[in-house]
C-alpha cells in the first residue's frame, strides 16, 4: 500500500514538472508568436525579393528566357564595363553629398533661428510651419513645382533677369551644365525639414546652465556654439546624416519626375540607371546586378550607422 502511494506521489511530481517544464517553454515562445506576423511580412516584402534579385542578378537573360541559365558575376562585369554606369555612380554621389551637407547646413540655422528668444513667438510659429511645408508635399509635386520654377519662362529666370544677374534664359533642367545642380537644388529644399525638425528637438534639450556656465567663463556666441552646441548634438547629427545619405542614393521619383536622368545622361543616377535597365531594355539580370551594388552600398552605410548606434 505505501509503495502504491509513494510511486502515485512520484508519478504525480513528475507530471508536475513535465507540466511546468511544457508551461515554461510556452512562456519563452509567447514573445515570438507576438512577433511572427511581422517577421513574416518582412520576410515575404524584403528578404525573399532580395533573395530573388540576387538569383536574376546571377542568371543569363533572367524573366526574358524561360531557360535562363547561369551566368556568374558576368553581370556584374558587364555593369562595370559600361561608362555610364560610372558615371551614374559619380552624379549620385555628388547629388546624395551635396544634399546632406546643404540639409545639415540649412536645418541648422533655421533650428537656431526656431530656438533662440530674440525672435518673438508669433513670429518664430508662422516660420515654423513656412520651413516645414517642403516635408509635407510628396515628390511628384516637388518635382512639378521646381519644373514650373525652372522653366525657361519660369519665375526663378524672371527675377534674375530683373536683377540683371543673367542676361538669358537659362534652361536649367534641359543643359548638361545645370541640370545636376538644378536637381540637386530641389532635393536640397525638399529635405532640409528633417534636420531642422530633429535639430530643433536636440537643441532645445541642452541645458541653458552649461551655457550660462560658458557666459562666467568668459565665453562668446561663437565658442559656446563650437564647444556646447555642436557636441551635444553630434550624436543627433550623424545619425541623420547617415539615414540621409541612405535615403537621398535611392531617390527615384524627383529624378524621374524632373529629367529622367537626361539630358544626355547627365543627371543619371543609379536609381534611374537601374530602372531603365529593367523597364527600358528590359535587361532584368543587368538590372538585379546593378540593384544588389546599390544594395551593398547602402549596407555598407549602414553598418556604419549600426555601429555609431551601439557605440552611443
Amino acid at each position: 500500500m505505501n509503495h502504491s502511494a509513494t510511486a502515485l506521489v512520484a508519478a504525480q511530481a513528475k507530471a508536475r514538472r513535465k507540466g511546468w517544464l511544457r508551461y515554461s517553454t510556452l512562456r519563452k515562445l509567447v514573445p515570438y508568436f507576438y512577433v511572427s506576423p511581422a517577421t513574416l511580412l518582412l520576410v515575404l516584402l524584403m528578404l525573399f525579393p532580395m533573395v530573388m534579385v540576387f538569383k536574376y542578378s546571377l542568371m543569363d537573360g533572367a524573366i526574358m528566357k524561360k531557360d535562363a541559365a547561369f551566368a556568374g558575376v558576368q553581370n556584374y562585369m558587364t555593369i562595370f564595363e559600361n561608362p555610364v554606369f560610372w558615371q551614374s555612380v559619380v552624379q549620385t554621389l555628388y547629388f546624395t553629398i551635396m544634399s546632406v551637407i546643404f540639409h545639415f547646413i540649412i536645418g541648422l540655422a533655421f533650428a537656431l533661428l526656431l530656438n533662440t528668444n530674440r525672435v518673438d513667438p508669433l513670429i518664430r510659429s508662422i516660420l515654423r510651419v513656412l520651413f516645414i511645408l517642403p516635408w509635407l508635399f510628396t515628390a511628384v509635386i516637388i518635382a512639378i513645382i521646381w519644373r514650373l520654377l525652372l522653366d525657361p519662362n519660369g519665375v526663378v529666370n524672371s527675377v534674375l533677369m530683373a536683377l540683371h544677374i543673367i542676361n538669358f534664359k537659362v534652361e536649367w533642367f534641359s543643359s548638361t551644365r545645370t541640370a545636376i545642380h538644378a536637381l540637386t537644388f530641389a532635393n536640397i529644399w525638399a529635405g532640409y525639414p528633417l534636420y531642422m525638425v530633429s535639430l530643433l528637438a536636440g537643441l532645445q534639450g541642452i541645458s541653458k546652465e552649461l551655457y550660462e556656465a560658458a557666459g562666467i567663463d568668459g565665453a562668446n556666441e561663437i565658442q559656446k556654439f563650437w564647444y556646447i552646441t555642436i557636441p551635444q548634438l553630434m550624436p543627433i547629427i550623424i545619425s541623420i546624416a547617415l539615414l540621409d545619405f541612405i535615403w537621398t542614393m535611392q531617390v527615384f521619383p524627383l529624378v524621374w519626375m524632373t529629367t529622367g536622368g537626361g539630358p544626355i545622361y547627365s543627371t543619371e543616377v543609379l536609381s534611374t540607371f537601374t530602372y531603365k535597365l529593367a523597364f527600358s531594355q528590359y535587361e532584368f539580370s543587368l538590372a538585379s546586378a546593378s540593384a544588389m551594388i546599390i544594395l551593398i552600398i547602402s549596407m555598407s552605410v549602414t553598418y556604419f550607422y549600426i555601429k555609431h548606434q551601439q557605440r552611443r
